[in-house]
């Protein structure tokens, strides 16, 4: 499918997606993971704050650092709920981008972190990758996380399980093709999860993991309203999710030019979790 088609073929899904995801997400924090409920963190010295960025559906809790929690070796658990909260210390940060890799402008995107010597995730598309593998090499080799986001961005709480499993696993085939092994990482497209999801993302050796600030970049609202989206949501332990692909991502990339300069000049490390190997 053409990289401009996903847009129109989100839109179209968003209404339903985000009633699915808020109601999932409700649930999720009502049961827990057994921990205590986690709070946001207050908000660092950083650029000067602006008017609080409202939550959308797809908001969780913050995370608070950028480790993995701790399982045991070689087993990836079955989550009732996406990652909420990471073991980590300090004013760390992770940026990750979705849908992609896109010709168009994943190389930009790369071209800035190399510039800053930072690493980010890409959650990435099976029908997107399999035709740009390059970029997928290229990720894995300057030291960025490649997950899965499915192969053909659809709302798995529509799809039964063999249609979750195809998705999930002709991605990760992809991905282990172009960077020599399987991803540990996956993110339900619209932030839409349900026991499916997360029964086969373990069973594929991938953690579910969510998002603390939505950018809402694939809604074309200009760079500046990137930026402060950014800014304005920036604090120890916050996840940002912006895109690389589905569409005209030309802001998204002069947004990750001006704001990510400055999350470092106020402190803050952009880094990228890690989990230990089986």
């Amino acid at each position: 499918m053409k990289t401009d088609q996903l847009l129109t073929r989100r839109r179209a899904l968003l209404a339903g997606a985000v009633a699915v995801g808020a109601a999932g997400t409700a649930g999720a924090l009502a049961g827990g993971l057994g921990e205590e409920p986690v709070r946001p963190a207050p908000p660092a010295p950083g650029p000067e704050a602006r008017r609080p960025l409202k939550p959308s559906a797809y908001r969780l809790q913050p995370l608070t650092g950028h480790g993995a929690p701790r399982t045991a070796p070689g087993r990836t658990p079955v989550r009732r709920e996406p990652l909420l909260r990471m073991s980590g210390r300090g004013r760390v940060m992770v940026l990750t981008f979705d849908d992609g890799p896109d010709p168009r402008h994943t190389p930009d995107i790369l071209d800035t972190l190399a510039t800053y010597d930072v690493r980010a995730m890409f959650f990435v598309c099976g029908e997107m990758a399999v035709h740009n593998q390059d970029l997928l090499a290229r990720m894995s080799e300057e030291g960025h996380v490649v997950g899965n986001h499915t192969w053909s961005h659809p709302l798995l709480t529509r799809l039964i399980r063999r249609r979750i499993r195809s998705e999930m696993t002709r991605t990760s085939d992809v991905i282990e093709e172009a960077c020599g092994e399987r991803p540990r990482w996956f993110r339900a497209p619209y932030g839409a999860w349900n026991r499916a999801a997360f029964q086969l993302g373990a069973e594929l050796g991938m953690e579910p993991l969510a998002w603390t600030v939505d950018t809402l970049d694939w809604t074309t609202p200009g760079t500046r309203t990137i930026v402060d989206r950014v800014e304005d949501g920036a604090a120890p332990g916050v996840v940002v999710l912006s895109h690389d692909a589905g569409g005209d991502r030309s802001q998204s990339v002069r947004a990750l030019r001006s704001y990510l300069p400055r999350l470092l000049d106020s402190g803050y490390h952009i880094t990228v979790p890690r989990r230990p190997r089986a």
